[in-house]
């Protein structure tokens, strides 16, 4: 029951080329990235799958280990079935390369989660705080019943709050951990029309009945989508609070 790590880093980007490279105190970020993961107790491996040459001899330069991948991938999901081809395990995680702060202990939550329901997709959600995050359409929300397993996910503020209650909102994370044969069935599928509408690609999922458990983390993901955001996430790793 091997679980490997997959960390995505395409080359191109529209708002940030090269952005895996991109400069953070010193190191490049998918080395910030690399280094934390590998910190997970519960992963037996850790590669990168990259569609570009210099970021695999990059993470190889700092003792990582990569995979090339096809340049033709539209998801992430896609290149990591590709590393799930090649490579033995028996689940394969999802992480972003642009989030350089993730939290190895949320990584682990996902895998023993992941023992306990070895045919559920795993993922993860957080509390939103703010008006402006659960009105805002870059914030994924997500809704779970009373067992965990996700109901529905949508750029939309659900659910629609119309007698005004007091009511706790959640973000969805964007890691994924997945069995290696969901994985494999979930790439072949045709986009599904939730999925086209909200542009979401979990949502293929759920309308073609796979279950997704949602686990609950106080990590709220600080990712990289522009050079500016580079001095954000340096003024976080300067704080000495910071685990």
């Amino acid at each position: 029951m091997k679980v490997i790590g997959v960390i995505p880093a395409r080359y191109g980007s529209t708002r940030f080329p090269g952005k895996p490279l991109a400069i953070i105190h010193n190191k490049p970020m998918i080395q910030h990235v690399y280094e934390r993961v590998s910190k997970s107790k519960e992963l037996d491996s850790v590669v990168v799958a990259t569609d570009h040459v210099e970021i695999k001899n990059t993470v190889e330069s700092f003792g990582g280990k990569a995979i090339l991948t096809s340049k033709n991938h539209e998801t992430g999901s896609d290149r990591i079935e590709e590393v799930a081809s090649k490579i033995e395990g028996a689940f394969f995680v999802n992480i972003q390369g642009d989030e350089p702060l993730i939290r190895p202990e949320l990584i682990d939550a996902l895998v023993c989660a992941a023992k306990e329901a070895p045919d559920y997709v795993i993922t993860a959600k957080t509390r939103i705080n703010g008006e402006e995050d659960i009105a805002s359409p870059n914030v994924v929300k997500v809704l779970t019943d009373i067992n965990g397993n996700a109901l529905y996910f949508s750029r939309s503020n659900i659910p629609f709050n119309r007698g005004q209650k007091e009511y706790t909102y959640f973000k969805h994370l964007g890691i994924y951990l997945y069995p290696k044969e969901i994985l494999k069935q979930f790439v072949k599928l045709p986009q599904s029309s939730l999925e086209e509408v909200e542009m979401l690609e979990q949502l293929r999922l759920l309308e073609n009945g796979f279950k997704i458990k949602v686990i609950e983390t106080d990590y709220d993901a600080v990712g990289v989508d522009t050079p500016e955001d580079i001095k954000k996430v340096e003024n976080i790793l300067e704080r000495k609070s910071f685990g």
